[in-house]
């Protein structure tokens, strides 16, 4: 998707996609598993083992139980699936925005009604809005939940074990369960450590997502697991049985030696994206002085701070969640730097005036594409 969806004279750093080979023990996994004709379906539990000793070697976390996992198709269905255990029509679920636009979307097109808990004006979580938004959720619903994004889209932030304290005691105070997407969780960058939200006290009745796409550039192969806290396993047991039907059989072969074998190749590549998110931060100092980046401590995609450049960013015309809409930088960087960006609007409140950009790329890209943008930006405040 990413570099079809635009013409070939943009630069795609939208979608989070990255221009990376696959890992060899993925790509080994599926020759062979083609070349032999396993193309059937899936059994078995050999990726919930794999994520648990991965989380066990990379997290010093041996909380993933085999019996309380479920694999779904990927992690927004899975998202969507733990919403109907938890939730009934017309229920609250609270968003720490600026967030991941299908936040917004998949929860509405599932007849729950979304509210915001916006985010610190340096991109953290905000307690208090927190409390807030659980208080009016209680209001409103009867069985409300908190999706929390961990580590965060768009601001790469990577929640610490205080912060996500402090959500499992005030979710449990006001009756709010929590359903964690933990899918950037391999990708935490020099200088972060990830912890996950089933790990910290008060979270034994919540539920997190987990998936080697992103980690590994595998999206297209889907699978992702779906993983209960121990006191949320009568939960997991009322998942329908058809939802096991959506996953992959290549995806779970992939994800899985992703998680067994590929440690060695994440490693290399989150050096490169730690060499990668120097690199754009100090393009953006150079060329865009008006643009300030958030720093982002995981994932690939950073978050610019555009409103300095006094450029209109109205509401989406459909509300947040529209990944595809575009307007104030994003469109003006689109139609006269020909690079594609995420517009922050869609993104909910706190995004308007903002750009995601994607820098799991070459530096020659990067270098080009911020160079396009800062000659925009220039010839758009001379006229």
């Amino acid at each position: 998707m990413k570099w079809t969806a635009y013409p070939t004279d943009v630069l795609p750093l939208w979608v989070a996609e990255m221009d990376v080979l696959l890992a060899p023990a993925v790509a080994d996994t599926l020759h062979r598993a083609v070349a032999a004709g396993d193309t059937g379906y899936p059994s078995g539990h050999a990726y919930a083992d794999a994520l648990a000793g991965f989380a066990a070697d990379r997290w010093q976390w041996d909380g993933i139980a085999v019996e309380r996992t479920a694999i779904v198709a990927d992690v927004m269905v899975g998202i969507v699936e733990t919403l109907r255990l938890l939730t009934d029509p017309g229920d609250v679920v609270v968003v720490c925005a600026p967030v991941y636009p299908p936040f917004y979307a998949f929860v509405t097109h599932a007849d729950r009604r979304v509210i915001e808990a916006p985010l610190t004006v340096g991109g953290r979580l905000d307690i208090d809005a927190l409390a807030d938004a659980f208080t009016a959720a209680r209001r409103l619903s009867q069985r409300p939940v908190l999706l929390l994004c961990n580590p965060h889209n768009p601001t790469g932030a990577v929640h610490t074990s205080s912060e996500l304290i402090a959500v499992a005691a005030l979710a449990r105070h006001h009756g709010v369960r929590v359903v964690s997407d933990e899918i950037h969780a391999p990708l935490v960058l020099p200088g972060a450590e990830f912890v996950s939200y089933l790990s910290v006290p008060g979270a034994e009745d919540a539920f997190a997502l987990f998936s080697a796409s992103k980690g590994w550039n595998l999206a297209g192969l889907k699978a992702a697991l779906l993983v209960a806290g121990p006191e949320a396993a009568a939960d997991l047991a009322r998942l329908p049985e058809e939802v096991s039907h959506g996953p992959s059989h290549l995806g779970i072969l992939a994800h899985t030696a992703a998680f067994t074998h590929g440690r060695t190749w994440l490693d290399a590549l989150l050096a490169g994206l730690g060499r990668n998110r120097s690199l754009l931060a100090s393009l953006v100092t150079e060329h865009l002085p008006q643009v300030d980046m958030m720093h982002p401590q995981a994932t690939y995609l950073a978050w610019l701070d555009c409103r300095r450049l006094g450029l209109h960013s109205s509401n989406p015309q459909n509300g947040p969640g529209v990944v595809s809409e575009l307007a104030g930088p994003a469109r003006m960087f689109l139609d006269q730097a020909r690079v594609a960006l995420s517009s922050g609007h869609v993104f909910g409140t706190g995004g308007a005036g903002f750009v995601r950009i994607n820098y799991a790329t070459s530096h020659a890209i990067l270098h080009d594409a911020v160079q396009r943008m800062g000659a925009a930006v220039a010839t758009t405040q001379t006229r």
